[in-house]
């Protein structure tokens, strides 16, 4: 039986998606990577230039091949130039696990809930997996609406789970939102 993947690239009803290529350094720079408030919940600091995004870009682009992680970028179908965001999905096992970020203008807008529900629809087709998960820090409540949007439910919060490391040299507490099948 085949492992995991997502397609290199795919549809939504809105947005168009496509596996991340290291030549969108300087749009995801642009984007969203230097910026201090769209990446205040992430688990790293905002980039000081374009190298560090492309050094970032080759580490995750070698994990596609690898079938550790399937990073994806999406544009709107109307603008299909402009980069809105990432989203990932994480496999192991029976169980994907999903990352996303966006750029601050694409907030609210219903990007985040659309492309995580085919995602997670996605994952729950396949034979394999039984549980699509991701998580959010206490304090991020439109992630978590996402999440909810997207059909997962809220299970409960991982005490001291993730260092946010524009909040907190500490680890946070994050809720933990899945979907089965």
């Amino acid at each position: 039986m085949n492992k995991y993947c997502l397609p290199e690239e795919f549809e939504t009803e809105n947005y168009c998606l496509r596996r991340v290529q290291t030549k969108d350094a300087a749009a995801i720079f642009d984007a969203y990577a230097a910026d201090a408030a769209v990446t205040k919940y992430l688990a790293w600091k905002p980039h000081e230039s374009v190298s560090d995004t492309s050094a970032f870009l080759e580490a995750i682009y070698a994990n596609w091949d690898q079938g550790k992680s399937y990073p994806v970028v999406v544009f709107h179908r109307k603008e299909p130039e402009d980069l809105l965001g990432m989203f990932d999905a994480r496999p192991s096992e029976s169980c994907v696990n999903y990352g996303y970020v966006l750029r601050a203008s694409a907030w609210g807008n219903g990007c985040a809930s659309e492309v995580m529900r085919w995602m997670v629809e996605h994952a729950l087709s396949h034979p394999m997996i039984f549980r699509a998960e991701a998580y959010c820090d206490i304090a991020n409540p439109a992630s978590a609406r996402v999440m909810e949007n997207a059909g997962m439910t809220r299970e409960g919060i991982l005490r001291r789970y993730l260092v946010h490391p524009n909040i907190s040299d500490d680890p946070r507490d994050c809720f933990v939102y899945s979907r089965v099948r």
